[in-house]
């Protein structure tokens, strides 16, 4: 069956009236704040609803079926797209003049991965600040998602699109109609937004500061309006309380979410995935937190600010906080953590590979890939000893078809065979073997922060131009779960059958 060309093409401009809208609201956050670019992003945002009208109005005779290599194409092609108009802010307003470089940024806000190249994020304009942020919220929950809410005034079914924005296992669904479920994912997301927004407003943070940060946590994202990050408010530890609330609902299933909102709190405790999400938090927090006790001296790598309320308590905040911050891939820093001992170091670098619940916006391999691994892999003791025996993988009660597992492991020697490549590839720009492996692990995984010469308390700025767009290309794949980009390298998946 041939490719319904018209289709992806009117997507695409509907996406691309999405990006343009959301720069309107740039402008007008530039117009309140006054901060000398207003019109710069009117022109970016006028220029992209544009192509996107052209785009639109172009394909208005479409045929209106989308199958499964239409939903890949459109979404692949929509990240790429939406990157590509997303970089018009950086340009017209001269904020970051090169285009790799703003490419780089603008994909890194969209995978929700912060890390930035810019040396001064202070001295950005308003406007372009909120923009930066924006990028991490709309990608959040997921351009697509977003886009499907509203398919019925295209006449499309979405559950192709739905399935290749979110692949993998826990794609619990709301209500049958995929439409209504992205809507219900769309508010809850929207209503934790508006919440940490004034959360943080009453704990100190001015409005500006705060609708930035609550975008980048709720979308797990990790830009900030502060050169220091999340440290800038080490003497104010309820602002980073709220953030840690905020960054452990949004490695949450929003599903689940969903079911607490609806007072069915009994799902919630039941999830398999949650409660290991939830012990894995417990447990990684008190290694770090005793550590950092008996071991470091985090007056001294946490950006200027002494410790308020005692030794215990900020060891306890600075490990919860920065165990959050990387399991989640939100990316955040109020300390430097490469910093406090060496086992530290490679244990954060370890929970790069982790990532937070299916059905959230954090990036990583999910913890319910890790949960379905384990059990297999104590069921496989169990095979050896009875081969005749029946044993399947069984999670919330119920059994995981063989299928299942092997995508699962399929997608886990991917990942890993691409974090070496990665790391090969960054070798070659002279890098060195921590700075190497950790830029591939946070690129892939969405995190942020790496090691080595990009640590939590250093930026991308030193990265080659091939560097940033080797490093573009894995937070790509990795946001959208490498077989959504990947298979189009395939040939078979461009044949007409």
């Amino acid at each position: 069956m041939k490719l319904n060309y018209k289709i992806i093409f009117h997507f695409l401009g509907l996406l691309l009236l999405f990006n343009g809208g959301f720069m309107l609201i740039a402008t007008l956050f530039s117009l309140i704040y006054k901060d000398g670019v207003t019109l710069n992003i009117l022109l970016a945002g006028l220029l992209t609803i544009l192509l996107g009208g052209f785009a639109m109005i172009g394909t208005k005779n479409h045929r209106k079926e989308m199958n499964k290599r239409e939903g890949y194409i459109v979404v692949t092609l929509g990240w790429i797209v939406m990157s590509l108009t997303g970089t018009l802010p950086y340009l017209t307003t001269g904020a970051i003049p090169s285009f790799t470089s703003a490419f780089f940024e603008t994909m890194s806000g969209y995978t929700t991965t912060g890390a930035s190249i810019i040396n001064d994020i202070e001295a950005l304009p308003e406007g372009v600040l909120f923009w930066r942020s924006t990028t991490h919220w709309i990608g959040g929950m997921g351009i697509i998602v977003l886009a499907i809410a509203i398919l019925p005034l295209l006449g499309v079914g979405g559950m192709q699109l739905f399935a290749a924005e979110a692949p993998g296992p826990g794609g619990d669904k709301l209500h049958p109609r995929i439409t209504d479920t992205a809507k219900r994912l769309w508010l809850i997301y929207f209503g934790y937004t508006v919440a940490e927004t004034l959360l943080l407003q009453l704990a100190g943070m001015s409005f500006f500061d705060a609708i930035n940060h609550a975008l980048s946590t709720l979308s797990t994202g990790g830009f900030s309006t502060k050169n220091a990050s999340v440290a800038h408010w080490n003497d104010n530890p309820a602002i980073q309380y709220i953030i840690i609330f905020f960054m452990f609902m949004a490695g949450t299933n929003f599903v689940l979410s969903y079911y607490l909102f609806k007072g069915n709190v009994v799902k919630i405790i039941r999830d398999d995935e949650f409660k290991l999400y939830f012990k894995f938090i417990a447990i990684f927090t008190i290694i770090a937190a005793l550590l950092i006790y008996f071991r470091a001296d985090v007056s001294t790598t946490t950006v200027d600010h002494p410790m308020v309320l005692g030794e215990g308590e900020s060891a306890i905040r600075h490990a919860l906080f920065q165990v959050l911050a990387v399991v989640t891939t939100t990316g955040f820093v109020t300390a430097d953590y490469t910093a406090w001992t060496p086992f530290l170091t490679v244990f954060f670098f370890g929970l790069m590979f982790l990532g937070g619940s299916a059905g959230s916006t954090s990036g990583g391999v999910k913890v319910v890939r890790h949960l379905i691994l384990i059990k297999n892999g104590f069921l496989e003791f169990k095979r050896s000893l009875h081969p005749n025996a029946i044993l399947p993988v069984r999670y919330n009660e119920k059994s995981i078809s063989g299928d299942i597992v092997f995508k699962i492991l399929g997608f886990f020697i991917l990942y890993m065979l691409s974090f070496i490549i990665g790391a090969l590839v960054f070798s070659m720009f002279q890098m060195d073997f921590e700075s190497a492996i950790g830029l591939s692990a946070s690129s892939l995984g969405n995190v942020g922060p790496a090691l080595g010469e990009f640590g939590p308390v250093n930026n991308y700025a030193k990265l080659p131009p091939l560097g940033q767009w080797w490093a573009s290309f894995l937070m790509f794949i990795g946001r959208l779960e490498l077989f959504t980009v990947l298979i189009l390298f395939t040939p078979f998946f461009w044949r007409n059958r």
